[in-house]
Order: structure tokens, then sequence, then C-alpha cells
């Protein structure tokens, strides 16, 4: 039989508190019976968190742990922990610790040998992949891609064999670039899922092919707003590569990157150019070819 919320002590702890991705209406009860009864509330943004808990009537003190002080901050709710206390971590929205500050600070109160409790709640990653459709089961979470072109296609490389789903965030500003990218570096036809402003007044949910996704960012300019998970699906399963097809690959990938050697053994042997490249990586990864 599951406990009431109030019938479960609370003791000194971090207490990691999920929070929602924009509809309040999402928030748990034990999450707001946690932010009651705790000592104090850490959180990535004050300001953000200080209006959550406005809402709900909750007033508690708030100290700040954002990315650029969370190592030396960390060490204050160590403290303040071993002394008996229990405190609440809040990201901005969603879990905390996911592609968001917060990670450091768990891994401090573990490593003091202290207790960190976890509050589960909304989370753009599940939201997202609920509404996907992804029939593999098979999904692996990257969380934000390299501002950087280079290192943003470099890392798309290296994920393109995968036989599962990919989950990315992306914010509104680059999503533009990073779908021509996918679109570049994957096979264009596979299927990806764009979810933007979920759980919000506007939230959009579309699933197209990847050479589709860029004019649908441009047919609307209210399709570019909010901050995106983009779920690159599984690769389609493909035929076999024939036994002529692979011993050519064999022979132009012992001199050549997989790139080249998938293209010249695409040319020569009428294959798939996608098909041979995810082949030559399987069989033979050249690091170097990353550009």
């Amino acid at each position: 039989m599951s406990e009431s919320p109030h019938h479960t002590p609370l003791f000194p702890a971090l207490y990691v508190v999920a929070t929602p991705i924009g509809n309040l209406g999402d928030i748990t009860l034990r999450a707001l019976d946690i932010l009651q009864r705790v000592d104090r509330v850490a959180a990535e943004d004050t300001r953000v968190s200080g209006q959550l808990l406005a809402h709900f009537n909750i007033s508690k003190p708030l100290m700040s742990i954002r990315e650029h002080n969370e190592r030396e901050a960390a060490a204050g709710v160590v403290g303040r922990i071993a002394a008996g206390e229990t405190v609440a971590y809040v990201s901005d929205a969603g879990t905390p610790a996911v592609s968001d500050p917060g990670a450091r600070l768990v891994a401090a109160v573990r490593a003091a040998g202290l207790k960190v409790v976890p509050i589960p709640g909304a989370s753009a990653v599940t939201t997202a992949l609920s509404a996907a459709g992804v029939e593999s089961g098979a999904w692996l979470f990257h969380g934000f891609l390299p501002p950087k072109p280079g290192a943003r296609r470099a890392q798309l490389q290296s994920l393109a064999a995968l036989p599962a789903a990919l989950v990315f965030y992306e914010a509104p500003h680059r999503i533009e670039e990073t779908l021509a990218d996918m679109a570049a570096v994957f096979d264009s036809a596979r299927r990806v899922t764009l979810a933007r402003e979920l759980t919000k007044r506007f939230e959009t949910i579309v699933t197209l092919p990847l050479a589709d996704a860029p004019a649908w960012l441009a047919a609307d300019t209210n399709n570019v707003r909010g901050e995106f998970v983009v779920i690159v699906h599984p690769p389609a399963t493909e035929v076999a590569v024939d036994a002529e097809a692979m011993r050519v690959l064999d022979i132009l990938q012992g001199a050549l990157p997989p790139t080249l050697a998938a293209k010249l053994a695409a040319q020569i042997t009428g294959r798939s150019k996608a098909e041979l490249y995810k082949m030559s990586l399987a069989l033979k990864p050249h690091p170097q070819d990353a550009e």
C-alpha cells in the first residue's frame, strides 16, 4: 500500500525535486509536501523558483546554485545537511541534474556520505518520448549538442550508426542549423519528432522525415520559438549488404576514411551510401574521420 507523504519522516538530506516544465498543474503532491517541509531550497535561478514557490504559497529561504558557482555552493549545502538541515534542490524546470546544473551538487552530497532523495516528476525527455511513438523502445538521451558547427557535426557522426532513437535538447536560436546538420549527417529519410513548448499553451509535436524538417521550420516563424526536444527515430531496418558490396567496402576502407570509402563503394556497387557508411563504421571505426 502506498504511503501518504506526511507519514514519511523528513531526515537530513538533499531532496532533488522535479518541478513543472510549463503547466503548473504538473507539480506532484509529494513535491509540494517536500518543498513545504524542508529547511531551505537551493535553486538554479532563485527568481524563477521564487515565483514557483509563491504560486503555491510556500515561503522558504532560497540559495542560488548555478553552473558557474555549483562547485563552491555545493560545499555549503553539504555543510548544512551534515549539521542536520533538510535542503531541496530545484532547477528552472523539470528534473534537476538532467542537462541542467545539479549533478555536481548531487555528487558532492553523496561523496560526503550524506543522503540524496529523488522526488520524481515532470521531465521534457519522457514527455516528448511518450508522444513520439518510438516503437523499438531503444533510445539514447544526448542532451544539448555543441554550439559550434564542426563539433556538432562530429558528435552527430559518432551517433549516426546507433540502432536507437536519439534524443536531444535544442534552443530556438540554433534549431534551424542543428536540423540542417542532422539532415546532412543522418539518412535524411529518418523520421524526426520535434516537440516544442511542451505542456504550454502553444505546445507543438510533429513527426516528419528529416529532409522535410527545415522546410517545416521555415513555414511559420512560430515554429522556431520555444525550447525543443528533438527525437531522431531509429534508422530503418535495411536489407543486408551483399557479399560483393562488402568486399568492395572492405578494400576501400583499408585506405580511406569511412565517408569516402562508402561514397566510392556506393558508386561501384549501386548500394545505398548511407547503408555502406553505417556498415563501415560498425566494421572499422575511424575517429579521425569526424570533421
